[in-house]
């Protein structure tokens, strides 16, 4: 009410890859993250930039970083301990697919009669958290060649060039 503005930045504001510049797998290299690497090592690494690393969480659509990047072996541990009473407890079984891909697992929930399928193999807490850690481990990265052209586009679509 008494004129002295102020400029705030807007948190609504987002910004996402398009459609087909996501499906299109020319644009990036798979990746697996290493024992306690970051966003930023991997950008300053791949990039020569570790602020980049608001690219390879954005390319993955990682918006937490706490709970969607793989953590490290003793975070992870504290975290499996604290979530399970008993991490070695059965949290489900697993049997192969009969026809098909013969890799691809089939889960059976826990509660039901484990004994009706003779070849389901139980999985505990522990390689079931795992598991998800290692599938966290999986990313694409933007090629090198790319980023430019993205952080351009990303700082006329943000109208900011302030990073």
């Amino acid at each position: 009410g008494d004129g002295n503005f102020k400029i705030v930045t807007n948190l609504l504001k987002r910004v996402a890859l398009r459609a087909k510049v996501r499906t299109n797998t020319l644009l990036y290299d798979t990746y697996d993250v290493k024992e306690g690497e970051t966003p930023e090592m991997i950008a300053d690494k791949l990039y020569d930039d570790p602020e980049l690393h608001w690219v390879v969480l954005m390319v993955n659509d990682i918006t937490d970083v706490y709970h969607q990047w793989p953590m490290h072996m003793g975070q992870f541990n504290q975290y499996v301990t604290e979530k399970y009473s008993n991490i070695n407890a059965i949290h489900h079984y697993e049997i192969a697919q009969s026809s098909g891909d013969t890799t691809t697992k089939i889960w059976i929930e826990n509660d039901v009669d484990s004994d009706a399928y003779t070849d389901a193999t139980p999985v505990t807490n522990y390689e079931y958290e795992l598991e998800l850690n290692d599938e966290k481990s999986k990313i694409r990265l933007l090629k090198s060649d790319y980023v430019r052209q993205v952080v351009s586009e990303f700082i006329s679509l943000i109208g900011s060039s302030n990073f």
